[in-house]
């Protein structure tokens, strides 16, 4: 197996790493717009932070999370989702004595031991925010804004923006109450682990992936009709902003999102086919949950790059291609080696993209690398190129060849 990747793990080269690359630029440049710096948090943290963070009840908790003993005994936690370590880093470095808000992104990778799937594997990455600070919809509004201005820029057509309110701790309990009264009422036909979340977390019943659950949860009391006055008026504003920027939602009172730590406004972007694409919302106790003596709203989302591209691709979407090789150096004679290795350094601080000969080919084999390679010209510099401070460079598509100084190529292709 020393040849083998481990299941649910990737490679990434070649065209795939060049999507990739392009996604993250995108992700970068849009939130230099917003104002929004980033941030790297370490790949693995202290177990306990995702136990406190991402709650005891969730699967990504008691199912998939890759946990292990360190040489100093100490539990550790490969990184299942960016929002924890984010709020720790906030919190250790003191990032809430700073003027607020506090915006930060990140492109990390997460690890979750699960079934691999379409734009999840075992090892995946994340393109999220974090926005600490403020209690107002408006960071919510400003999230989904830069959601939609993201997808827009990439070439995404097909994700509609769902909503919901799951409330806050005060209406939740009224809530809870609601929900577990009709649980019990179908509880020999929930699922073992739904039987279990009943008596811990009901909410996380309504996120069930087996079938049998999911058709006894349609009927089961939505969230929506138990908000406090504080939730409907946050919700209401919510909506109001969005339509007033003209951004098109929907409703949906079936999205609760999957970890604990989610309070008021959850949100999911999903394509034609129902599939999550995107899901965020605010988490106002999560602070709070870490560090008890802080207590400081947020929002924040994730988005799976894998879930891009596999989106992109079944839309059709072409991205922008690599840039071409613009010429290739042919070396003819070890002689000239050294000199037209120079020209290649020189052409190549310029930002010219050159490629040359390493294998020692003769002309011939140069010429057919070249073509195969896709370089839209050729040059070939040997003793006598040298000699005479010139060249022939020649277009591979028209072959036409041009005589050109060798001290000013650099000018020629700039």
């Amino acid at each position: 197996m020393i040849t083998q990747r481990p299941k649910g793990t990737q490679d990434w080269y070649g065209a795939q790493m060049h999507k990739r690359t392009i996604i993250e630029a995108a992700a970068r440049k849009i939130c230099k717009a917003y104002n929004i710096k980033e941030i790297i948090t370490p790949a693995f943290e202290h177990t306990i932070l995702f136990q406190r963070g991402v709650g005891e009840t969730t699967d990504v908790v008691q199912k998939e999370m890759y946990t292990f003993e360190d040489k100093g005994h100490r539990s550790i936690t490969l990184k299942p989702e960016g929002t924890a370590g984010a709020v720790r880093a906030y919190l250790e470095n003191g990032l809430f004595a700073e003027s607020q808000p506090t915006k930060l992104f990140y492109i990390t990778q997460a690890f979750r031991y699960e079934n691999p799937q379409s734009g999840r594997l075992r090892q995946h990455h994340q393109f999220g925010i974090e926005f600490f600070g403020s209690a107002s919809p408006l960071a919510e509004v400003e999230l989904i804004t830069l959601l939609t201005e993201f997808m827009k820029d990439i070439g995404l057509k097909g994700a509609n923006l769902h909503i919901n309110s799951i409330g806050c701790k005060n209406c939740r309990k009224t809530y809870n109450e609601a929900l577990l009264t009709f649980l019990r009422q179908h509880e020999e036909h929930l699922c073992s682990t739904c039987k279990e979340r009943m008596q811990k977390n009901p909410l996380r019943v309504l996120d069930c992936k087996v079938p049998s659950c999911n058709e006894i949860v349609k009927d089961a009391p939505r969230t929506i009709e138990y908000l406090d006055d504080e939730c409907k008026s946050h919700f209401d504003e919510l909506q109001s902003l969005l339509n007033e920027l003209g951004i098109s939602y929907q409703v949906d009172t079936g999205i609760v999102r999957g970890l604990d730590y989610y309070t008021k406004t959850v949100f999911e972007f999903v394509n034609a086919d129902g599939f999550t694409l995107c899901g965020g919302g605010r988490y106002d106790g999560l602070i709070h949950e870490i560090d008890e003596k802080q207590d400081i709203p947020a929002v924040g989302f994730g988005f799976g790059i894998e879930r891009i591209i596999n989106e992109l691709e079944a839309e059709g979407v072409e991205l922008e291609q690599e840039p071409s090789i613009q010429l290739y150096v042919g070396i003819l004679g070890k002689e000239a080696k050294a000199s037209a290795y120079k020209i290649v350094h020189q052409l190549r601080n310029a930002g010219v993209i050159v490629e040359t000969d390493y294998l020692d080919r003769s002309v011939k084999a140069q010429m057919k690398y070249a073509n195969k390679i896709g370089a839209k010209n050729t040059v070939i510099i040997g003793a006598d190129e040298l000699s005479n401070n010139t060249a022939r460079v020649k277009n591979m598509e028209t072959g036409e060849q041009t005589e050109v100084a060798l001290d000013k190529l650099v000018e020629y292709f700039l």
